[in-house]
């Protein structure tokens, strides 16, 4: 069995990796617990209830991917935001856990808050929801 994400909880701060997958069980602890064969650069603990983890999916096969194409404003490519998803304070300033726009979990990244001057709105909606 692969699992493909751990969702992502916004109480609980987790490392990018952990949202990337698939990841194999290693084994079933119990009816709700199972033990994921992790990178041994994900550092977190491997036992994870079963209610966080979804079953991996394979791309149909001859689909195409069509990845987003960045957009040119002011001379720089930027892609386009779908979500802000979590924030966390990197010496001593904000970084945003940003999913883009066509893309998949395994792209999203962190961040800074200077770089997201053009997309304060999805920002706002994420400060606003999860005060």
């Amino acid at each position: 069995m692969f699992i493909s994400n751990i969702e992502y909880d916004k109480t609980v701060t987790m490392t990018s990796l952990l949202l990337q997958g698939p990841y194999k069980v290693k084994r079933v602890i119990s009816t709700n617990m199972v033990e994921l064969e992790l990178l041994k650069t994900v550092r977190i603990h491997p036992v994870v209830n079963v209610s966080r983890i979804r079953r991996y999916r394979e791309q149909v096969l001859r689909q195409k991917k069509q990845l987003a194409l960045p957009v040119i404003i002011e001379g720089e490519k930027e892609y386009k935001v779908e979500k802000v998803m979590n924030k966390r304070k990197k010496y001593g300033k904000w970084e945003y856990l940003v999913r883009w726009k066509g893309y998949m979990a395994k792209e999203n990244s962190w961040e800074k808050e200077t770089n997201l001057k053009n997309v304060k709105k999805a920002v706002e909606e994420y400060e606003k929801e999860y005060r």
